[in-house]
C-alpha cells in the first residue's frame, strides 16, 4: 500500500513538472516572437508597409505634413538636444487627428529623447533609430491613419 501511494505521488509530481515546462516553453516562444519585432526600424517598416496609395504631388505631400519645431529637452546623459520634425501622414483625417493629439505626440517625443543618450542618436544610424522609434510609438496612438515618414528638420546636441 505504501509503495502504491509513493508511486502516485511521484506520478503527480512528474505531471506537474511537465505542465510547468510546457508553460515555460510556450511563454518562451511567445516572448521570442515579440523580441524579433523589437528592432524599431523593422517594426517601423512593417507599420509603413500597411500604408498604400497613389503617388502624391509635392503640394499634396505638404498638405498631409505636420511640422513640429524647437523641441528642446534633456537626454539621459544630461546633454541637451534641440530637434524639429516633419511628420508625413497617409491621409487628411490622419493629419487632423495628429494635430488634435499634438500634446500627446510632443510628450512621446520628449519621453523617447529622455531615455536616449547623445551617443545613441548621433550619426545617421542614430537618427534613423530615433525616427523609427518615434514612428512606432506615435503610430500606436493614431486611429484615423498612420505616419508614412518622419523627417528630422532640426537637430542640435549640446
Amino acid at each position: 500500500m505504501f509503495k502504491n501511494k509513493f508511486f502516485m505521488i511521484i506520478i503527480a509530481m512528474l505531471i506537474v513538472i511537465t505542465l510547468i515546462l510546457v508553460a515555460f516553453f510556450t511563454l518562451w516562444n511567445i516572448m521570442d516572437k515579440n523580441s524579433q519585432l523589437a528592432d524599431p526600424s523593422e517594426a517601423a517598416k512593417a507599420s509603413v508597409s500597411q500604408v498604400s496609395g497613389k503617388q502624391l504631388t509635392p503640394l499634396q505631400i505638404k498638405e498631409q505634413t505636420v511640422f513640429m519645431e524647437n523641441i528642446l529637452t534633456n537626454l539621459s546623459d544630461r546633454r541637451i538636444v534641440k530637434t524639429g520634425f516633419a511628420f508625413e501622414l497617409d491621409n487628411k483625417k490622419a493629419k487632423e487627428e495628429f494635430e488634435t493629439l499634438n500634446f500627446k505626440v510632443k510628450g512621446i517625443i520628449l519621453q523617447t529623447l529622455a531615455d536616449m543618450t547623445a551617443e545613441q542618436i548621433s550619426g545617421s544610424k542614430g537618427q534613423e533609430f530615433l525616427i523609427s522609434t518615434l514612428m512606432n510609438k506615435i503610430n500606436e496612438v493614431l486611429i484615423e491613419g498612420k505616419i508614412k515618414s518622419i523627417s528630422l528638420t532640426d537637430y542640435y546636441v549640446e
